[in-house]
């Protein structure tokens, strides 16, 4: 599961308080670094998308924060070094195994051979 995956992701345990479920912590047993080829449009398309502290709280979760700032610089269309730096922890670091967890409800969700399973069982529905 790649960070940008994660970064949609949320718990729709029912009950949850409204915007609940978000954002899912990670514990990862295996992560890997798999690169994949820069496009620096792509990214600058995605950085408004999204969920800035998220996205830094995943990276920080597995080692990896790459130096990303607090929020998005100005002009960051133009800025190749931290379209970058946001490319490699969008992109190029993969969750293998381990788990998502909700921070409202604590329900995990494995996550197997990088793919995460978020299905709810029949009471959670």
């Amino acid at each position: 599961m790649k960070l940008l995956t994660h970064n949609l992701l949320c718990s729709n345990v029912r009950g949850l308080r409204p915007g609940g479920g978000f954002p899912l912590r990670i514990q990862a047993s295996d992560v890997c670094v798999r690169p994949v080829p820069f496009n620096a449009a792509f990214v600058a398309r995605l950085v408004p998308r999204l969920r800035w502290g998220a996205l830094l709280e995943a990276a920080e979760s597995l080692g990896h924060p790459s130096n990303l700032p607090p929020e998005p610089t100005p002009d960051y269309e133009g800025d190749e070094a931290f379209l970058r730096r946001v490319h490699h922890v969008l992109l190029e670091v993969e969750v293998l195994e381990g788990f998502l967890q909700c921070p409202d409800s604590g329900r995990q969700f494995p996550i197997s051979r990088g793919i995460p399973n978020m299905l709810l069982r029949e009471e959670e529905a």
